[in-house]
């Protein structure tokens, strides 16, 4: 008869075992999935920041090639009212030697 009881103590305390064993991994397993979160969490946080940032490198990227072509097409307009400027002021000379002409 004391084997048999024995054997149900045994038995009782690999069930009381594997009940422990049970909760702790649920405990084990919850605290995995909330550092998981966590993680996560911190994960999409710098990528938002990084995403952010690579946005702004790009705004700035583009306002600076827009100044840059602006100050070229500035430039340009420059150039080309100055070569107009010159072949008019050459026309006005040729007109008023032509009227100078004609009224001689």
């Amino acid at each position: 008869m004391a084997e048999i009881s024995d054997a149900i103590a045994m038995i009782k305390k690999a069930e009381a075992d594997a009940e422990q064993l049970i909760a702790d991994s649920e405990s084990q397993s919850k605290d995995l999935i909330a550092e998981s979160k966590v993680k996560a969490e911190e994960i999409i946080s710098q990528a938002k920041v990084a995403a952010e940032e690579e946005a702004k490198n790009t705004v700035f990227d583009a306002e600076d090639k827009a100044k840059e072509e602006a100050q070229s097409i500035a430039k340009k307009s420059d150039e080309d009212v100055a070569a107009l400027k010159n072949k008019a002021m050459a026309n006005v000379d040729d007109a008023a030697s032509i009227i100078v002409k004609n009224i001689l």
